[in-house]
């Protein structure tokens, strides 16, 4: 049987040590202000151990990954609707990029670049009551957890600086790819964005991926069918233009944020958590994505 508390033991020695932990992510001022000496791993495994090490219960923006539980409560509340859309391919571009979007007439590649993200967070803006409040109840209850929370300052200073957002939904909207105002879509997705966790707490949120759609409280949120799909995309499009890269060190299907965290899994059998803040050239957590290489090349556990 694996020590996997050893594992990560020896796994944050070699990240600590590291001289090259990456550039903490500057354009949203609020990030800009995050120590990158930050570093921690937590893995919950599908039988409910959990190991942790470093700053595993220190909380950070979650940031893009928020964007896998947004596509699977739109995909709960509408279905297969969501690919009439938004794609399901790679893009090969940076997530925020532009050019795509108006040769494909409208359509995000893929629900995890920021022009699909925004695609998404109209079709909530649409079905939901409330839809800030509603998705955070949602968050909480796939975590089980109460105290997870926007960061409000996170989502202003977002909102503030987030000029290519608003290009994309602008472009959105005129190829009639958005049913609501281009302001009140990015409110909602900017607050998307800021909710904070930590690496325990993602792990947790995340355990319904990785067991066929049913949350720790084993309430069923989405099919077998959509786990696989959103499992797939993760796989194929978690990564931004990085996503081959982390299929091929890793082996995982995943999703990372430019707050430096990375969630992945390996369905049936456990999530892992990473958080340090310093960014490689793709956004992607430099010292995260070294981590997880050697975590899967260490335990055998990949689904490879």
């Amino acid at each position: 049987m694996t020590d996997f508390q050893a594992v990560l033991n020896s796994i944050y020695q070699d990240a600590i040590q590291a001289t090259d932990k990456g550039v903490v992510a500057s354009y949203i001022p609020e990030l800009a202000h995050v120590n990158k000496e930050n570093f921690a791993i937590q893995l919950r495994t599908a039988t409910g151990e959990c190991y942790g090490v470093g700053d595993y219960n220190k909380l950070f923006s979650i940031q893009s990954i928020s964007k896998v539980l947004a596509l699977s409560k739109a995909m709960s509340l509408i279905g297969e609707d969501i690919w009439k859309r938004v794609d399901v391919e790679p893009s090969g571009h940076p997530f925020n990029q532009l050019a795509l979007l108006e040769i494909e007439n409208g359509i995000p590649r893929n629900p995890f670049i920021n022009s699909g993200a925004i695609v998404i967070a109209d079709i909530l803006v649409s079905h939901l009551k409330n839809p800030k409040e509603d998705f955070l109840n949602y968050v909480r209850e796939l975590a089980g957890d109460a105290s997870i929370n926007y960061n409000i300052d996170v989502a202003l200073s977002e909102q503030s600086t987030g000029f290519k957002n608003f290009a994309a939904a602008n472009l959105l909207k005129s190829f009639k790819n958005l049913n609501n105002p281009v302001d009140v879509v990015l409110d909602f997705y900017f607050y998307q964005c800021s909710i904070e966790m930590t690496c325990s707490q993602l792990s947790n949120t995340f355990y319904l991926f990785a067991n066929n759609g049913k949350c720790l409280q084993n309430k069923l949120h989405i099919t077998d069918r959509q786990v696989k799909r959103v499992n797939a995309l993760m796989l194929t499009c978690g990564f931004y233009d990085e996503a081959g890269e982390f299929a091929f060190e890793v082996g995982l299907p995943g999703k990372s944020g430019v707050g430096g965290g990375i969630v992945a899994l390996l369905p049936d059998h456990f999530v892992i958590t990473t958080w340090s803040p310093g960014l490689n050239k793709k956004g992607n957590s430099k010292l995260g994505m070294q981590a997880l290489e050697q975590f899967t090349t260490k335990t055998k556990q990949s689904i490879f």
